[in-house]
């Protein structure tokens, strides 16, 4: 799992926190076929991000940007 790189726990919860709700936000547009490759895209977006986010609402928000960025 991507958060295997953060030590701190309040930081592995936000991420998992974070992760689900972007993910609850992307999925319905993911074709069933890309539903693993994109979770992973995500989960991974939300590790790189972890460290540097303000709070759960900036990872959400940096993680969203950062997807839709990519997928368009």
């Amino acid at each position: 799992m991507p958060f295997s790189s953060l030590n701190d726990p309040i930081d592995v919860a936000r991420a998992h926190a974070a992760f689900d709700l972007v993910w609850n936000e992307v999925r319905p547009s993911v074709p069933d076929g890309d539903q693993e490759r994109e979770r992973t895209r995500v989960a991974s977006i939300v590790a790189n991000f972890a460290h540097v986010a303000l709070d759960e609402a900036d990872l959400v928000r940096r993680t969203l940007d950062r997807y839709r960025k990519m997928v368009e």
